[in-house]
């Protein structure tokens, strides 16, 4: 597969492994509403907020959306949008390696795009995800007028660039019937069946049992289909078929034949289509417009609509899947999975993170009525808690920092061992679970509630017993990290344990 070469890609395609894990620390004052909604707002670099969710999240979000800068050259009050081609490239790959970390197998990843970085991002994204993951490019026309003050040609469309975690995997959901299509059917000769539309029963291949005479209700004969075409259905599957009144003669009764398509036939949902118009999607005005109802002013230059957001999380996701955003800018992505019953973690490193994504937040779950609230029938409810990155989690020789919490030096742990994440339990124990058969134990910072030398962080046959006992009947092989241990290896063997010490043997996952 051809690969895309740039001045620093050797350095970039490995810049996902420096980047050190770092502590997520709540910050409780900005959140809000149901802390326990599932919802998270992070400030900081997203680079390593992608890297901290890892142990956490890895294989669990359904949909990622995305809105990079765009690199075109203008200076945007909230982004440096003039990065230079090879350090927006250098930029991108560290971060699309992370999302397709976090990225479920059935899930989804959307990246808007335009034309000056996008075939460019297309070319890596072949490399990240795998041009066999390549679901599809969708053209959004977003803008509703053309640009007179185009030097050349006004650009009215964006890109959205949509890869799979597993193309095998992925099912996007139908698209609603919208009223338009249901009124191509009707009912005239007052079928008990409902209504109907009518389908040719004739077609340009060749078909075999497709050549034969037809005599109308009325006495017409017709000696058979179009010039050049053949009937699709054989004679004997025609006349049952208009035996059961599936056959549509015409209002006079001596018409061409068609067949009757009755609207309880047909899939009550439409394929996703590549080309969104700005009529069902929404454009760029009505985009500030919503901005400036919630901010009193038109503070970002580039927003997305809810409504597009509204289609990205309609097809990719259903009730409760969890939508990640690492460039939330404005909020929209957030808001729109509230809106739509959706979790989310939403990342944003500007100060607009708080000016600007809270409030905007706040008034959502008050059951602000701006977007497609009113479409959703959204009333309010929910909740977000918010986190700023810490320090590492580990220093420049990774080894572990001193005084990490136990429930996060056990998440990295934990994915360190199985590359899952770690879902906290309610009440934490010195066994952290089971995979593949084989069990993880951590004692660390007092779990036991015993710090002392010879206590709860030292691996002896009293807090081995507690493991079995928190392990609730696993007896399979087990690796325990703790302090120390003083049971002999011959008995480490016997228990089929494996023990590792910390600080020393605690290694974060490239």
């Amino acid at each position: 597969m051809p690969t895309l070469k740039w001045l620093t890609r050797d350095d970039d395609v490995r810049a996902a492994e420096k980047v050190p894990y770092r502590l997520l620390e709540e910050v409780p004052e900005l959140g809000y509403g149901d802390l326990g909604a599932g919802n998270m707002l992070i400030q900081g670099d997203n680079l390593e907020a992608l890297k901290s969710l890892l142990p956490y999240y890895a294989g669990q979000v359904k949909c990622i959306y995305i809105d990079p800068p765009y690199n075109t050259g203008s200076a945007f009050e909230h982004y440096d949008d003039n990065l230079e081609h090879s350090k927006w490239l250098a930029m991108m790959w560290p971060r699309l390696e992370l999302l397709r970390e976090l990225l479920a197998e059935d899930g989804s990843i959307w990246v808007s795009i335009d034309d000056r970085e996008g075939h460019y991002l297309k070319v890596i994204m072949d490399e990240v995800f795998g041009r066999k993951n390549f679901i599809t490019n969708v053209i959004w026309r977003k803008n509703y007028s053309p640009k007179s003050s185009a030097r050349h040609f006004s650009e009215d469309h964006d890109h959205i660039h949509i890869y799979a975690k597993s193309a095998d995997s992925f099912v996007p959901n139908l698209m609603p019937r919208t009223e338009k299509q249901n009124r191509a059917y009707k009912n005239p000769d007052q079928d008990p069946r409902g209504i109907w539309k009518t389908s040719d029963l004739s077609a340009r291949n060749f078909y075999g049992a497709g050549s034969y005479s037809l005599v109308s209700p009325t006495g017409r004969k017709i000696d058979g289909p179009p010039k050049g075409r053949y009937w699709t259905i054989s004679k004997e599957k025609f006349h049952t078929l208009d035996a059961d009144n599936q056959i549509w003669w015409g209002v006079k009764g001596d018409a061409i034949p068609q067949k009757k398509r009755f609207l309880t036939d047909v899939k009550q949902g439409i394929v996703p289509q590549t080309i969104w118009p700005y009529e069902e999607v929404g454009h760029t005005q009505a985009a500030k417009k919503e901005i400036v109802s919630l901010f009193g002013s038109d503070v970002f230059a580039t927003p997305k609509p809810e409504l597009l957001l509204t289609r990205i999380i309609h097809i990719a996701t259903g009730p409760g899947d969890l939508v990640l955003d690492s460039f939330l800018g404005s909020g929209t992505t957030a808001a729109v999975a509230q809106k739509m019953g959706r979790h989310y973690i939403g990342i944003e490193m500007g100060d607009h993170a708080v000016t600007h994504c809270v409030p905007r937040q706040k008034k959502v779950i008050d059951g602000e009525q701006g977007g497609i609230s009113k479409t959703q029938n959204w009333q309010g409810g929910g909740g977000f808690r918010y986190y700023r990155l810490g320090s590492p989690v580990f220093d420049e020789l990774g080894q572990l920092t001193p005084d990490i919490r136990f429930p996060v030096l056990a998440a990295h742990i934990w994915f360190s061992e199985t590359g899952a994440p770690w879902t906290i339990p309610k009440a934490l124990s010195p066994f952290l679970g089971a995979a593949n058969d084989h069990g993880y134990a951590l004692l660390y910072n007092g779990i036991l509630g015993d710090k002392s030398v010879n206590g709860g962080n030292v691996l002896t046959r009293k807090t081995l017993s507690i493991i079995r006992e928190a392990a609730g009947g696993f007896t399979g092989p087990l690796t325990v990290y703790g302090e120390r241990t003083v049971l002999s290896d011959a008995s480490l063997k016997t228990e089929q344990i494996e023990f590792k010490q910390t600080p020393y043997d605690v290694r974060a996952r490239k």
